[in-house]
């Protein structure tokens, strides 16, 4: 255990720079920090390794900052704090050590636990299973719903209305912006996919959202 004048550090499962392959920021190059620790246990999640925290490293919040400074020099238009699940630490501190680096901060969270740290882009991708803690679906800027089964449907457009009305609730008498919408079908899942494509079709305030890096074979 740290003593109290060690400095603070988080378990890291990874780090990479590499291209942010799915959502509104698709295709721009990105600095990742992937922590570990994730409660919530999605069935279909493609980093179950990152889960436990006593398996991983755990490093420095300055050697997170020199990582993601040296990022930016090489080209990297943000950094993306993903998991796991990142929420599940205090990540304050960790927003002020990267703020140093001058790259915008995104957040890709299921949105379970309360929000901590400040961020300029906040994706979330709630789960039926757990469904969000509120703080993070009223600030969210993209809202994105994996889709496997006809259920995840109707989940998505309640997630949708419920991150609206609690803007509406923030500040009454004015019309705030939604989140941005996106379904997202489940890695080589064909129903999925034609569940999520046959929705937006039809519903315009949505749209797709694909994991190219997997498509591509980035990173």
């Amino acid at each position: 255990m740290a003593s109290a004048s060690s400095p603070p550090t988080l378990p890291v499962v990874e780090t990479f720079h590499s291209l942010q392959g799915e959502g509104i920021h698709a295709g721009r190059g990105a600095f990742f920090l992937r922590l570990a620790g994730c409660e919530v246990g999605c069935p279909w999640c493609d980093t179950k390794h990152s889960w436990s925290e006593a398996t991983h490293p755990r490093l420095t919040l300055d050697e997170l900052a020199r990582q993601a400074t040296l990022a930016r020099k090489n080209g990297a238009a943000f950094v993306v704090v993903t998991g796991g699940e990142p929420l599940q630490h205090n990540l304050g501190p960790l927003c002020a050590a990267l703020s140093a680096s001058g790259l915008p901060l995104h957040l890709e969270t299921s949105g379970v636990p309360p929000l901590s740290g400040r961020f300029d882009w906040i994706t979330l991708s709630p789960k039926r299973h757990r469904p969000p803690d509120e703080g993070p679906l009223a600030a969210c800027d993209e809202l994105k719903v994996v889709v496997e089964r006809p259920d995840d449907l109707p989940f998505a457009e309640a997630m949708a209305s419920r991150a609206l009305a609690l803007r509406q609730a923030k500040t009454p008498g004015e019309s705030p912006p939604a989140p941005a919408l996106l379904l997202q079908p489940a890695w080589g899942d064909p129903e999925g996919q034609r569940l999520a494509i046959d929705h937006v079709r039809s519903h315009p305030t949505w749209r797709l959202s694909l994991q190219s890096h997997k498509w591509l074979g980035v990173r």
